[in-house]
């Protein structure tokens, strides 16, 4: 696999830092998961699945889990010695809370020049948020991404999708690889300053027209992504379901536009989003409104455009796609696991669907230190 033989030491909880260390050890990396006394959080969050946790197991497994408390003086000495072996150290305390407990980048990378360290903060290590406490919410709050999500009355409404948590996850493991990537010429580590604000900031080089080039927030039912758009937008069909209009090219209003009677609409669209295209949506949400989902779909499938049902997520993990995909994996125990998504045609990843119970190698690792073993060896 590509990260066989690559060992990862991971503190951080709840999503970013977990989800990105798992998909480290389904590509072969040893990852260790250092847990506070109380466990890891996710472990009592959510629905259960057997015993663990359904968030717990996809985002832990094929890990080893070791119980150390940062305020002992004889567990710092554990994660020091693990830390020497280690290939990458990944934490997401607040900025500083390293420092004070003795276990800063500097010391790290001095006992370990080769050691990659990746710190993920809500702000990052500077400026003048760096101290705020933040989680996933709050961040797209300040990124500017839940004034655009808006719900039927027109307020911002909670997101659908930890996209500060994710976007956090991603940036830092390709962070994490880049610099592993030049350690191979160099012979040395790196230290990365990873923001979950600046992650998700990054992720919106579409919608930032209205900000960049004429300073205004923008209007969301009129921006090409959130409704203005009236072959990128939602319609509700006559028995309630919905389908998505996902491609705005201008054949695929044109297709539509012929397909409903009304080709001389389809010129609105060539004016760009905005409260112009109405008379399109109108027509469109008719069209839609007349038909059942079931209908709707028999409707445009022969046609050139992009459409898609609304599915429940019920309904996603279920489909042939995903399934045929490898996407849902279900275990010899019958417990459900989230698949691997980045595919090699060659060292495909071989992931191990065990789940580490609290502190499971934490006596495994302790023998192996005062024998001087390595702690990284499984057995």
């Amino acid at each position: 696999m590509k990260l066989q033989g690559l060992r990862v030491l991971d503190l951080s909880l709840f999503l970013p830092g977990p989800h990105l260390s798992m998909m480290m050890a389904d590509h072969g990396a040893s990852v260790i998961k250092v847990e506070p006394p109380s466990g890891e959080p996710v472990r009592q969050v959510g629905l259960r699945q057997g015993e663990h946790s359904v968030w717990f197991r996809n985002t832990h497994r094929g890990k080893r889990s070791v119980v150390l408390n940062l305020k002992s003086a004889a567990d710092r000495e554990v994660l020091l010695a693990l830390c020497d072996e280690a290939d990458v150290f990944i934490e997401a305390f607040r900025p500083g809370v390293m420092d004070r407990l003795g276990l800063g980048t500097e010391l790290l990378r001095l006992r370990n020049p080769r050691l990659v360290v990746c710190s993920i903060a809500a702000f990052g290590q500077s400026g003048p948020l760096r101290d705020k406490p933040a989680h996933d919410l709050a961040i797209q709050a300040m990124s500017g991404a839940v004034s655009v999500n808006l719900g039927q009355d027109g307020q911002p409404c909670n997101p659908n999708m930890p996209s500060a948590d994710m976007a956090a996850s991603l940036m830092a493991l390709s962070g994490i690889l880049m610099a592993l990537f030049r350690r191979q010429t160099t012979g040395l580590g790196d230290s990365i300053d990873l923001s979950m604000q600046d992650a998700l900031m990054a992720w919106m080089p579409n919608v930032t027209g209205p900000v960049f080039a004429q300073n205004r927030a923008p209007v969301p039912q009129h921006e090409r992504s959130w409704g203005g758009n009236a072959m990128y937008r939602i319609y509700r069909c006559a028995d309630g379901r919905h389908v998505a209009l996902g491609g705005s090219e201008h054949k695929f209003v044109e297709a539509l536009a012929r397909a409903i009677g009304a080709p001389e609409l389809a010129a609105l669209a060539e004016r760009g989003p905005g409260a112009h295209q109405q008379p399109l949506v109108d027509a469109f949400a008719a069209a839609f409104a007349s038909r059942t989902l079931a209908q709707v779909s028999e409707w445009l499938e022969p046609l050139d455009i992009c459409w898609a049902p609304v599915w429940n997520l019920q309904e996603a993990w279920a489909s042939p796609q995903v399934i045929a995909r490898g996407m849902r994996v279900t275990d010899r125990e019958g417990h459900d696991h989230i698949g691997v998504p980045i595919r090699f045609a060659d060292e495909p990843a071989t992931p191990d669907w065990r789940v580490p119970d609290l502190d499971a190698d934490g006596q495994r690792v302790r023998a192996a230190l005062r024998a001087g073993r390595s702690a990284w060896e499984k057995n």
